[in-house]
Order: structure tokens, then sequence, then C-alpha cells
């Protein structure tokens, strides 16, 4: 086990966790709504430090990071456990694996033998990924302090609801982040995900303060956050807000997991959804999870045309240059490109 981060103590041995916004008070000998930090005698700790449940070399277009080394490798890694409860999580089956069986399982890897890792897969960058860094954060911090001692880049693939704090302790070695905005409405929040949208709201605009690369993955669900008025206050937000230069994902749902009852994400509901997008001023807007889709390219948004093709996760096309698109030289936003 290792000691936790960011915590107070109380009376009673109890401890108030400041990782996360559900900043949990837990009793001795419980744990908190991740199920992967546990008081023992007053001292919280971590129960998944340098134990991975799932490592693996990634395309970097799969967080999906489409402006962050494009066309580069990451080595994902991720424990068990989150602090958010999706009833229609993807990987629910680690995720919830603490909370809902009582497990935690991994293989044990220390920090520098990740780095090694990625170091000799030539990985460009480590993305903390597949479950909920927040709840790995230790593990990550370390991670990610000898990565940069090796030129290597790190980012989080993330729910948005780290405190203020945290944030601000890793932003040295942070160098880009994938944010899910899962919808614009307080309800849908509390019952899909056992979480409140203003502190997602907080955090994707700590992560803009702090002048982190950062990118907006919205996954639509039909009938539950598909409506015109939440994608257009949306894409409102992400321009007044992080500017018409973050990039947006709104990417297709297939049923799973506890939300069964949803249909799969139409092609036409995610092209409605990026001509929202375009028609608010942002500058970049993908459509994820169906291969083939014009909505896959990045386009100059200066002369309109195509300056990276991509099919999947594959890149069939690269007009850029020195960060600049070739035909007429307009710099385009990013990291790496």
């Amino acid at each position: 086990m290792k000691p936790a981060s960011f915590y107070e103590k109380l009376e009673d041995n109890r401890v108030r966790c400041r990782l996360c916004r559900h900043n949990c008070i837990i009793a001795e000998g419980k744990r908190g709504f991740c199920s992967v930090r546990e008081n023992r005698d007053g001292i919280l700790y971590s129960l998944v430090y340098g134990y991975p449940c799932s490592y693996h070399v990634d395309p970097i277009e799969k967080k999906p990071l489409f402006h962050f080394f494009p066309g580069s490798k990451a080595f994902s890694i991720a424990t068990v456990g989150c602090n958010f409860r999706c009833l229609h999580c993807q990987n629910y089956e680690i995720s919830q694996m603490p909370q809902e069986e009582k497990r935690i399982v991994g293989e044990r890897i220390l920090p520098e033998d990740v780095v090694d890792m990625a170091e000799k897969s030539g990985c460009r960058s480590i993305s903390y990924t597949y479950t909920e860094p927040t709840v790995f954060y230790e593990y990550a911090f370390d991670i990610a302090k000898l990565a940069k001692t090796r030129g290597i880049y790190n980012n989080f693939v993330t729910n948005g609801y780290i405190e203020e704090e945290p944030l601000k302790a890793i932003r040295p070695y942070l160098d880009g982040a994938n944010i899910d905005l899962k919808g614009f409405d307080k309800d849908f929040y509390k019952r899909q995900c056992k979480a409140e949208l203003q502190g997602v709201i907080d955090t994707i605009k700590l992560y803009k303060s702090l002048g982190i690369w950062i990118e907006i993955t919205t996954l639509i669900i039909p009938g539950y956050n598909d409506g015109e008025d939440e994608l257009k206050a949306i894409a409102r937000f992400i321009k007044d807000e992080t500017g018409v230069e973050t990039p947006w994902h709104v990417s297709a749902f297939y049923p799973t997991y506890k939300c069964l009852d949803a249909k799969r994400t139409p092609a036409k509901t995610l092209k409605r959804a990026r001509g929202i997008g375009m028609e608010t001023g942002l500058r970049y807007v993908y459509e994820g999870n169906i291969p083939g889709s014009d909505g896959e390219n990045t386009y100059c948004y200066n002369c309109k045309r195509p300056i990276i093709k991509r099919f999947g996760y594959t890149i069939l096309e690269y007009n850029l240059k020195e960060g600049a698109c070739i035909f007429c030289n307009t710099k385009i936003d990013g990291i790496g490109l």
C-alpha cells in the first residue's frame, strides 16, 4: 500500500479525501467512493499503487487526442477503480470491479518499469486511461515525473473530477488531457454518473487556466443527451470557456453495462452534432466510433482543406509542416503537430 496524497485527518480516526470533488469523509476501516482508497488507523492509503490491471501500446488517436503528437504511439496504463459510476461505462469490468466485486487486481509494475516499457516501445507519451487516472493519482504522478526526465510526454484521459490542488501539483508533468463532458444537464450527471456537473465544469476551466492542452469528448446517447439545446450548450461552453481552438469529439454510443435500453448512435446524429459545433465557431469538431466518416479528418480552419486525413486510428495523409497548413501556412492548434 501507498500512503495517499491530499487528505486531512478528522476526529475519531476519520479522514477527508481531497483528491477528487466527492471529498469523501471516510471512517476507519472504510473506503471512499472510488473503493480504492482506504482509511487504516487514520491514515489514507492507495490500494492500487504499482498494480496496473491493464497496459498496452495504443495510437494516440484512440484516446482520442487528435492534436497531441498525431500519429504517435502512447503507452496506455490503468489500475482498477473509478470515482464515477456511469451506467453506460464501456470499461465497467475494471472501473467498477472494486465496488461491485470487492476485488482489486493487477500486476506489480514499478513506475521506473513503466517508463522503461514506454521508452522501449517508442512511445512519445504515456496515457493514463481506460479507467480514471485520478484514483491512481500517486502512481500516475510518480510515473509522469520520471517520464519527463526521459523526454516522454504525459496525458490524462479523464472524467474531469479531480480537485484543484492535486491538478496543480501534477501540472509540471502533465502535458495534455482528453476530458469527458458527458452532458450539460445536472440531473443527467447525478442519475447517470453519480456526480455533479458543476465539478466537471470547474475542472475543465482549471485545466485550461493551467495551460494544459485539452480536448473534450461527449459520448452521445440517444434519448439521454442528444437534444439540440444540450448540444448547443456544450458547444457554447467549449467556445466561451476554453476557446475555439479546443477540439470537440462527439462519439457514438453502443448499448453496454446498465444502459441497454438506449440504441446505438446513428451516424446522422454525430453529423448533426458536428454541424452544431462548427456553426458555434469551434475550429475542430470530430465524429468518433464510426470509421470512414469525413468527420474524422482535421481541416484547416482558414482555407478549409483537409490537413490530416484519417480512417479510424490510422493517419492516411498529413499536410502539415512545422505545425502549419501546407496550403495556406495557417498555424494549427495543438502540441507536437
